[in-house]
């Protein structure tokens, strides 16, 4: 079987201004979690433009686009919501109106995440022209809420939509290199109790978030300790949030509560990382407990899909034949080795293939770096390079597959 590379590469050029544009577009909507209809919307007009052959909008909101009716299934990734502005005075350019000068395109999700969108829905577009998906269905998927609790979407495609990919592509930016893995995180609670009195007299109480500053200290000291692996990097924990609670500013707290992320590598779990605080001598001590975050909130369309905040470390072997397909895509359309390493933050890959075992591997257009910075930037290049890359691997992976 004989995959014309250069053919896929002109294709992929051919329809780099309907990319900037439809990025463009996409940009210029705000879309964070829990609030995507519109650019829902926006998706499946160019899904429909393009010619997909099936569209639909999952009871979440997640939209499905497939391509080719193959009794293989293979699916792509983009989460499509977005992170806020943050500090408007940091950005160089409107955030949502962005800017677009040379290569690069300016605006808040231009590569976390939409840029993989746009590659994606081109990529299709050029499956169906040179009749690349062969024995497969290929469904591209514009997931939301990933930024407010990643992977959720994929607990609800895989459960409830009973979708099941034989391997998936996730578009999460990785400088167009092929990302394998990536740690998982958890999201934990520390409650103390104290008794609160009249600040004149402290000692008639018990400060609640006196008896917090020893556990503080010895997270700190964990941290240090926790596991490394060679490929991941090491396990952390950092204390992300305080809270209190006191009838005044001018009484003892009766309680402190504070939140922990904590970043899981090769090896570690929620029932270790959670036992690892319920261990330390401190938390005994204060009788605190120790619990995992929950997530709850709507999406879009109203649904809520609970979960526990865990988000299972995952890693693919570089030699799985998901991994050789890219790999072996990556040679073909652009005459050189890739680069193979993981991320630095958590993808939806923590549900797909840390919960599910889904094979995962990763590549998308833009810079893990630009993520929920100011001035957030994409790469037309990149966007390019990216559905050259979507559109070849179904052919690579019935090949590295067999």
């Amino acid at each position: 079987m004989s995959v014309d590379f250069k053919q896929i590469l002109a294709k992929a050029e051919e329809y780099k201004p309907e990319m900037t544009k439809f990025l463009r577009d996409m940009i210029a909507i705000p879309s964070e979690s829990a609030q995507e209809k519109e650019i829902v919307l926006r998706i499946k007009e160019e899904m429909e433009k393009v010619g997909f052959e099936r569209i639909e909008i999952d009871p979440m909101g997640n939209i499905l686009g497939y391509i080719g009716n193959g009794p293989r299934l293979i699916a792509f990734d983009a989460h499509i919501d977005n992170v806020g502005i943050g500090d408007i005075d940091l950005w160089e350019v409107d955030p949502y109106k962005g800017k677009e000068e040379g290569d690069v395109i300016w605006g808040r999700g231009g590569s976390d995440q939409q840029g993989g969108m746009a590659s994606m829905v081109y990529a299709a577009k050029i499956i169906k022209e040179l009749d690349l998906a062969k024995d497969f269905t290929v469904v591209f998927v514009g997931s939301v809420q990933e930024e407010d609790c990643d992977g959720l979407c994929w607990q609800y495609i895989i459960n409830e939509d009973k979708l099941k990919p034989e391997f998936v592509v996730s578009t999460e930016p990785t400088s167009c290199q092929i990302y394998r893995g990536h740690r998982g995180r958890m999201e934990i609670k520390v409650e103390v109790k104290g008794v609160s009195c009249h600040g004149s007299a402290p000692e008639r109480g018990d400060n609640a978030i006196f008896k917090m500053a020893p556990i503080l200290m010895e997270l700190r000291a964990l941290h240090e300790n926790l596991k490394d692996d060679p490929f991941l990097g090491k396990g952390s924990l950092t204390v992300s949030e305080i809270f209190f609670t006191s009838p005044s500013r001018c009484a003892v707290a009766d309680s402190c509560t504070i939140s922990i992320d904590r970043r899981l590598t090769y090896g570690e779990d929620d029932k270790l990382a959670i036992q690892q605080i319920k261990n330390l001598p401190s938390v005994k001590a204060a009788n605190a407990k120790v619990s995992m975050y929950s997530y709850e909130r709507p999406s879009y369309t109203g649904l809520v899909y609970p979960t526990e905040c865990y988000f299972p470390t995952w890693v693919i072997p570089e030699d799985h034949p998901a991994c050789q397909a890219l790999v072996n895509a990556y040679k073909g359309l652009f005459n050189e080795d890739p680069v193979v390493d993981k991320w630095t933050f958590s993808t939806n890959g923590v549900s797909i293939m840390g919960r599910y075992n889904i094979p995962t591997v990763g590549f998308g257009p833009g810079h893990e770096k630009e993520a929920h910075a100011p001035n957030e930037k994409q790469y037309k290049s990149h966007l390019v390079k990216a559905a050259a890359m979507y559109a070849a691997i179904p052919m690579m992976y019935l090949e590295t597959s067999k």
